[in-house]
């Protein structure tokens, strides 16, 4: 594999990591014992640490993108594995 394809596919990871990582420990203004201010939604986090998350999302990102590389080069899991349609492969017979 081409290492800017490894770049991209990196980067993938690492955006879909976001979206897995943001709720976990969050703390409601309420939960934390804060004074909510007028106009904010109650479920809006106490206080949002980008630097946190993102190294979060950076070791998440990591192992995935690593677990990926291994099955790429290993064959674990290739694209013949889902037969989802019940199709006969050329190799075998009935």
């Amino acid at each position: 594999m081409l290492w800017t394809s490894m770049v991209a596919i990196y980067i993938l990871f690492w955006a879909f990591s976001v979206f897995l990582v943001l709720p976990w420990g969050v703390r409601t203004t309420h939960e934390a014992g804060g004074e909510v201010v007028p106009g904010q939604a109650e479920s809006a986090p106490h206080q949002f640490d980008v630097g946190r998350i993102a190294v979060r999302v950076t070791i998440v990102a990591t192992i995935l993108f690593a677990l990926f590389q291994l099955n790429y080069r290993m064959g674990w899991i290739a694209v013949d594995s889902f037969d989802i349609f019940g199709r006969i492969d050329a190799n075998t017979t009935r």
